[in-house]
């Protein structure tokens, strides 16, 4: 053993651990990992080729005490050291500990499996598909708690984690080959958990809306889908964030940032763009220059939609949008928004017998002056439209036009919500 301990605190005053407070027990688990490791590398070569496992056998007639090469300072090798320490020790990225080497190098050592699962019908390619898509994808091993043989489709399903639970994996393997063919998983984790690779993007992505870079992660939802025909599973990661004053969320796909929203900052806040919200506000409601809550900034690049939002006192909001599908802008009275206190089924059936055949005249007293306000657009040419599936919602179009108008209403015609988009 002196040897081999002469080999490892030659390796321990390497790199990024050469201050790390290891103990000898902790070096003699260590070695022993690497004899562990060692033997698991002798029995994985059952399957090389005869003649190559020949060259390994001892020659009948040959002096037993021949004196071996020497192979450099470690008997087990420097890969096979550097293995059995990653159970102990961790890789670097950007100055934070990620992933152990172990699982890296050897991803089925990392797996979980139930007690009383037909392991059987896992091969080691389904093991290793399963624990690399749930180490690379959802960033977590999950107790895989069921197998099943799915004959008629030729899949093997596994099930990781409890569908009632935060953290959940089904997985679907082709029977034959071990490959994937469709992956559902979710997991909640604490910020600290996230990797880093997102967490450093953090604060220049949301300094790229405008919005203060000092937001502090709160929460994370991580869910990962691949389906049938796919070739990989795509992971989308949501960050949520606050501080004293502001929110924000960014979300990627992949390490693709794909939406991005934070409060913004107020030098960030267009005046022109601030002034016609409070003019539309005016015009819905008839309160003149109501006091700012908030303003923030949404950009989704998945959509290809820039959108800011204005929060004001009372409740009132206007939310203008840039996109690939042209301009859009709504402004609306969250204080309609409160449930409707029905006490019977037949009261239910008045109740939506009511918005839908609301008098066309009562909307467009309603609708017409506020249009006038915000839009300068005379209404009068527009043809309603109403939809059975919509409830207190209309559509007013014109053919000459490419825009339309969407209206939220009450029962009694007061105005919730209008939005105007492109067709």
């Amino acid at each position: 053993m002196r040897h081999k301990d002469e080999q490892w605190e030659k390796e321990i005053r390497k790199g990024p651990f050469a201050s790390s407070p290891f103990t000898e027990d902790h070096k003699r688990k260590v070695l022993q990992q690497v004899e562990w490791m060692k033997k698991s590398e002798v029995g994985s070569k059952g399957d090389r080729p005869e003649s190559r496992s020949r060259l390994s056998r001892p020659q009948v007639g040959s002096v037993s005490h021949k004196r071996r090469p020497r192979r450099g300072p470690l008997v087990a090798g420097a890969g096979a050291l550097v293995i059995a320490a990653g159970l102990f020790l961790w890789i670097w990225d950007d100055g934070q500990l990620v992933k152990p080497v172990i699982e890296q190098v050897y991803p089925t050592a990392a797996l979980q499996l139930s007690d009383g699962l037909n392991t059987n019908l896992l091969t080691d390619k389904m093991k290793r598909n399963v624990a690399t898509t749930m180490r690379d994808d959802l960033g977590k091993q999950l107790k895989i708690t069921k197998v099943e043989d799915l004959p008629v489709s030729g899949r093997i399903y596994v099930e990781a984690g409890s569908e009632s639970e935060k953290e959940y994996a089904q997985i679907w393997l082709d029977a034959t080959t071990g490959n994937l063919r469709e992956v559902q998983m979710r997991r909640e984790m604490q910020p600290s958990e996230l990797e880093h690779r997102y967490l450093r993007q953090v604060p220049s992505l949301l300094q790229s809306i405008g919005s203060t870079p000092t937001l502090k992660p709160v929460s994370v939802q991580r869910y990962v889908s691949m389906k049938q025909g796919e070739s990989e599973p795509i992971s989308h990661t949501t960050l949520a964030l606050e501080n004293e004053t502001g929110y924000g969320e960014i979300v990627w796909q992949q390490d693709k940032a794909v939406s991005i929203t934070g409060d913004l900052s107020p030098d960030q806040v267009s005046q022109a763009a601030l002034t016609d919200a409070r003019k539309a506000i005016e015009a819905l409601s008839g309160k003149a220059n109501l006091d700012l809550v908030r303003a923030s900034r949404s950009k989704d690049n998945e959509l290809g939609k820039d959108t800011v939002f204005f929060s004001f006192k009372d409740n009132y909001f206007v939310q203008m949008t840039e996109g690939k599908e042209g301009l859009g802008y709504t402004v609306g009275d969250a204080n309609y928004y409160e449930q409707q206190e029905i006490g019977n089924i037949e009261e239910m059936e008045a109740y939506h017998e009511k918005l839908y055949n609301i008098d066309e005249s009562l909307l467009r007293e309603k609708v017409g002056p506020i249009v006038k306000k915000i839009f300068n657009i005379d209404f009068d040419a527009y043809k309603l439209h109403r939809n059975a599936e919509q409830l207190g919602v209309v559509t007013f179009e014109l053919e000459s036009s490419k825009y339309v108008f969407q209206v939220e209403y009450r029962e009694d015609g007061r105005i919730k919500m209008i939005t105007r988009g492109e067709l």
